[in-house]
């Protein structure tokens, strides 16, 4: 792949004071790295004799500030020198800052531990580059360029990849980060996945992660990211921010994926849930603001959400529930889509409209209601069997109560008499049945019962007791012809939805 053009130098200088070597008249800036105290280049640009100096001011643990300096893989051997403790062979950082630096050669931070924060941010990467090392604090890419291919490894408490653009394909093996990709551009394949044990150093033991006690991999935010060339393995979303990503339906989801959950209640399915549908429900229940005082109970506030109209709304919420549907179901995870597909319908019933936008209209939302009560939206057996019981259990009382006539009827045949030698006409009809009266107590006897619930099981089924029923039981044994098949349909196809591969 041919790296891309070149932008020409920017004409403003840095908000550091910077080098200003090899300054033009096209270029008035010239190089932009920081002045190494006390002189007034930067570490590039320093005579070998000042270089030598500063390089031996430095010990394992220094704090370095190296903002848009370039650095030959030379220069980066000398400074991993100075920096290595010779009792233990091991590179050790403190805080170090290099954002906006240039590094033209393979970037060779193997084996590296930062004890604070390592900055990147803008660093450029003309070779391989990042690992393993280990940062204690936040490992800041932002704003990077990746131009070629590339493989991070790096324990850390946070990664920052904000508006870092990858042009080439890459590998970021992680642990225990919360790892924030906000509106960062992907034009290859990149993949991000949790390392499962600590990462091996140079001397081929395994490097110590002080301070780093999470072991999930958690991603924050996609907000901004063309997810298409994403491929995301064991990693944590309960608390990642979708709305705002495009071709989520392209994302790939794999290995052991954790999203989040809905507060507990006996009246809620478990279900992986979004964080967005955590920060709208918290909203409009009137708890926009985080508190670490949160019952489990409760919808989690969004951190971005102070009001309702800025929480992302039903709408969108709905729409990436659809979009990660898809995307499970092409990797054919099928009970995790059923899950999306429950969220999806759930921000659909609950889209009043809002901010011109029209909503769900008043008659779909009835009928997802409706839905969402007998079978949890085709998803719930039990939820489903239960209402089929309910229906069964009342259609039974009806019958003992109303619908069995007080006592079997028998064909009667009727005429009337005639002299000898004429014709006899005789009528066979059938009596109406007589509605049962008197006590309620008294009509629930043991042989009302049996033939009651005779009747009602034949009718879930669409058989026929051959049992006489008043006007009453009449309909409802239609009834239940008609809603019980149905509620048992819901039922196998809630089961498919959850074994289904």
């Amino acid at each position: 792949m041919t790296s891309p053009s070149p932008a020409p130098p920017p004409r403003t200088p840095p908000e550091w004071p910077h080098c200003g070597h090899g300054a033009t008249a096209d270029d008035p800036v010239g190089c932009r790295g920081i002045h190494v105290p006390p002189y007034t280049a930067c570490l590039a640009h320093l005579s070998p004799r000042k270089r030598r100096r500063y390089l031996a001011s430095l010990g394992p643990g220094a704090d370095l500030d190296h903002r848009g300096t370039p650095f030959t893989a030379g220069l980066l051997d000398e400074l991993r020198a100075a920096l290595t403790d010779p009792a233990t062979d091991r590179l050790c950082f403190g805080t170090a800052d290099f954002s906006g630096a240039a590094f033209g050669g393979p970037a060779r931070f193997s084996g590296a531990t930062f004890r604070g924060e390592a900055w990147f941010i803008g660093a450029e990467f003309g070779g391989r580059a990042l690992g393993p090392l280990v940062c204690t604090g936040t490992l800041n890419l932002s704003e990077m360029v990746f131009e070629r291919a590339v493989t991070i490894e790096a324990a850390a408490a946070t990664v920052r990849c904000r508006r870092t653009r990858w042009a080439s394909t890459a590998a970021l093996r992680l642990r225990h980060a919360e790892v924030d990709l906000s509106d960062a551009v992907l034009e290859r394949p990149v993949s991000i996945s949790a390392y499962p044990r600590p990462f091996i150093g140079p001397g081929g033991e395994e490097m110590a992660e002080p301070g780093l006690a999470n072991l999930r991999l958690r991603i924050t935010s996609l907000q901004g990211v063309d997810a298409a060339h994403l491929v995301l393995t064991g990693v944590d979303l309960t608390e990642c921010r979708f709305a705002g990503a495009v071709h989520l339906d392209q994302l790939r989801l794999e290995g052991r994926i954790t999203f989040a959950r809905p507060p507990k209640g006996w009246w809620r399915s478990r279900r992986r849930t979004l964080a967005e549908e955590h920060h709208w429900r918290a909203a409009a229940a009137g708890r926009p603001a985080p508190s670490t005082q949160l019952s489990p109970r409760e919808w989690r506030p969004g951190p971005d959400h102070p009001d309702l109209e800025s929480a992302p709304g039903p709408e969108t919420v709905a729409a990436l529930y659809r979009q990660l549907r898809k995307a499970l179901e092409d990797t054919r995870n099928e009970p995790g889509a059923a899950d999306f597909y429950y969220g999806e319908c759930e921000m659909r019933r609950h889209d009043r409209g809002r901010n011109g936008h029209p909503g769900t209209p008043r008659g779909e939302r009835a009928l997802l209601r409706v839905y969402w009560a007998v079978s949890g939206y085709g998803l719930r057996v039990s939820r489903a069997l239960a209402c089929l019981l309910v229906v069964m259990l009342f259609a039974l009382v009806v019958m003992v109560w109303w619908g069995l006539p007080v006592e079997a009827t028998e064909l009667t045949t009727t005429g009337r008499q005639v002299a000898a030698g004429q014709e006899i006409t005789l009528t066979t009809g059938t009596p109406a049945p007589v509605n049962p009266s008197g006590p309620l107590a008294e009509r629930m006897t043991t042989d009302r019962f049996e033939e009651s619930l005779r009747v009602v099981v034949n009718s879930a089924v669409f058989r026929s007791s051959g049992q006489d029923l008043t006007t009453t039981g009449a309909y409802t044994q239609m009834a239940v012809r008609f809603i019980a098949p149905v509620l048992l349909a819901l039922a196998i196809l809630a089961v498919r939805g959850r074994v289904k591969r």
